[in-house]
């Protein structure tokens, strides 16, 4: 679920075999539960509940799941769990920032900081990377589904900051905290929307060779296995690995 980097691009296309697929909808079902905890059961008025179904039903999650998944929410004793941000730094020196959904935060960091120490990396402050990103909105829109002309004035006169033509979508970007706002009003113009997060975006890429790309995908899988881990960005360029 790391936004729609280059990293999210691979997971999406590695994130296939039954393992992975059960890891996927475990991370899902995760979200699923506490967005429908800290709000509305009816993802008509819950824009956090109605992004997560949207994602599972992305990863093709059973219809069951989900509705365990919102039901589970309702158990009184089930666990809490809290959003917490890592900064740190892989191989290379590359930047990382990994968001968790745990209900042990010094289990997760412990779990991070092990794992990163292992592959030559390391875990830092609060602060360390951020400013190397930008926290932003992306909606991505089929080009299939509607004209470019019209897509933009939609985006427009919802707040965007930016709609971008790409080569099979139009990416809309948003400031984080208009996201779900610029995401309903759009939602009333267009059914289907491909993909929607709040994602941290690099100023500048990284670029690797194969060599070093490969070390650096394998220490993203591992961070991407535990089980506390929704998304991972970085500013390495990964972008040949699509």
């Amino acid at each position: 679920m790391a936004g729609h980097s280059h990293w999210a691009g691979i997971k999406h296309k590695k994130g296939r075999a039954d393992k992975e697929r059960s890891k996927i909808f475990s991370k899902i079902s995760r979200e699923i539960t506490v967005a429908a905890k800290l709000g509305d059961k009816d993802p008509d008025m819950n824009p956090r509940l109605r992004t997560a179904i949207q994602a599972a039903k992305q990863a093709n999650m059973p219809k069951e799941n989900i509705s365990r998944a919102i039901s589970k929410s309702e158990i009184s004793g089930d666990k809490n769990y809290e959003n917490l941000r890592y900064e740190g730094f892989g191989p290379l020196n590359i930047a990382l920032i990994i968001e968790t959904l745990t209900d042990n935060k010094n289990r997760s960091a412990s779990s991070i900081r092990t794992l990163l120490q292992k592959n030559g990396g390391r875990l830092g402050e609060s602060g360390s990377t951020t400013h190397m990103f930008s926290n932003c909105g992306i909606i991505h829109i089929d080009k299939k589904k509607i004209k470019e002309d019209e897509i933009f004035e939609i985006a427009i006169n919802a707040g965007a900051k930016d709609c971008i033509n790409l080569s099979e979508i139009f990416e809309i970007v948003t400031e984080k905290e208009d996201f779900y706002k610029i995401k309903t009003e759009i939602e009333k113009k267009i059914k289907v929307i491909n993909y929607s997060a709040v994602e941290w975006r690099p100023f500048n890429y990284i670029n690797l060779n194969k060599d070093q790309s490969e070390e650096v995908l394998e220490v993203l899988t591992s961070l991407e296995e535990l089980d506390d881990v929704q998304n991972i960005f970085t500013n390495a360029n990964l972008k040949n690995f699509y």
